[in-house]
């Protein structure tokens, strides 16, 4: 099998396996039981919380762990418009988002919040030049992803955390669940406020994420409770899914050190070979994310051609997992100003530290001959 749909999900380590087994079965103890064994289980969950700060060159009370990425991503939109509303109701926000991003902004439009959706140029990139001009008295939230999920367009963070620095009253939000573990990102470098990760897109667990709070952030609770996860998320705590987080989290740390330039040097090695097969269109701009490959192959329809690639035990996708079953155009790829039909046919290869060469080779190989043999068809 050649998995390459992995920036809709990785497949998750041994290792990170091993340690949701060990844990729910000897630390199954609730963390806020006063006995012996609840004080064991909330010292395996502080440890976590430690460790995972370590990796974010963080505080361990900055770490709020989550059931992913848009939990994360509707904790940090939400919880800031509902506490800071009485300050200003206006976010700001880019038209290429996630959707659990464009999603939580379209709901807080209905309760009266206004937002900016901030354009983007043909490589999926916004300006900072009208980012700062879209800053008004009353702005309270800028929301930028690092990585486009579809794309792999870098967004300028550096230079957006510059612009929010000046205005000390905007919280900056950024969603790095495709960019974590692939595209470095300083948290305190580039000021960001709050920062969205998820566990099963660094080959942990689908369920585990976590958000970066710094402190002096402060959100309104979308879950009212027993006050856990410093009081933003109640409930008892996934113990067994923090621990497995954090491996992951570490082990992505190791791999990308040990393969340093192995997701650069595969996406280079695809880019040569893809644009020597007629009827391919790249479509991912020059400054992108590693380890995704976007292309379009107009005049065929993407699910056919997936279909035929999984019938071979290659599988690739169309842009974001989260809305790939609803057969229509990237509005990613429209937003860019591609045409409909590149953005209507437009398939996904993303990679991971795990690639290699060989698995490339095979993928466009069939590529090549299913796109061959779907034009004989309609000839």
């Amino acid at each position: 099998m050649i998995y390459l749909d992995n920036s809709a999900t990785t497949k998750p380590h041994k290792e990170v396996l091993n340690s949701f087994q060990q844990v729910s079965e000897r630390f199954y103890a609730n963390p806020s039981s006063i006995h012996s064994l609840g004080g064991e289980a909330e010292k395996l969950l502080r440890q976590a919380r430690i460790q995972a700060a370590h990796y974010l060159q963080s505080q361990s009370n900055e770490i709020v762990f989550t059931s992913g990425g848009s939990e994360g991503n509707n904790l940090a939109i939400k919880g800031i418009a509902f506490k800071h509303q009485k300050r200003g109701k206006h976010i700001i926000t880019s038209i290429v988002e996630h959707p659990s991003v464009l999603k939580a902004c379209m709901s807080l439009e209905e309760l009266g919040f206004d937002v900016t959706y901030l354009p983007v140029n043909e490589a999926g990139v916004i300006s900072v030049t009208e980012l700062e001009q879209a800053i008004r008295e009353d702005t309270i939230l800028i929301s930028i992803m690092h990585v486009n999920n579809e794309l792999g367009s870098i967004q300028p963070i550096d230079e957006i955390g510059k612009v929010v620095q000046k205005h000390p009253k905007i919280f900056f939000h950024v969603d790095d669940v495709q960019g974590f573990g692939k595209v470095p990102l300083s948290l305190r470098e580039n000021g960001i406020d709050l920062c969205t990760i998820s566990g099963h897109k660094i080959h942990g667990l689908k369920g585990t994420g976590l958000l970066y709070v710094k402190n002096g952030t402060s959100l309104y609770p979308l879950q009212h409770g027993g006050g856990q996860e410093h009081n933003y998320r109640s409930g008892t705590e996934n113990m067994a899914g923090a621990v497995s987080l954090v491996k992951a989290i570490r082990m992505i740390h190791e791999q990308t050190k040990q393969k340093r330039g192995h997701l650069y040097q595969l996406h280079a090695y695809a880019k040569k070979c893809i644009q020597d097969i007629p009827g391919i269109d790249w479509n991912t701009p020059e400054k992108a994310a590693p380890h995704i490959i976007n292309v379009s192959v107009v005049g065929l329809k993407p699910e056919v051609i997936i279909h035929k690639l999984a019938d071979k035990n290659i599988y690739i996708s169309t842009k974001s997992a989260c809305s790939s079953k609803e057969l229509k155009k990237s509005s990613v790829l429209i937003h860019c100003g591609f045409s409909h039909e590149r953005a209507a046919s437009a398939l996904r290869i993303s990679l991971c530290h795990e690639t290699e060469q060989e698995d490339i080779d095979k993928c466009l190989l069939v590529l090549k001959d299913t796109i061959h043999e779907l034009k004989k068809v309609l000839e």
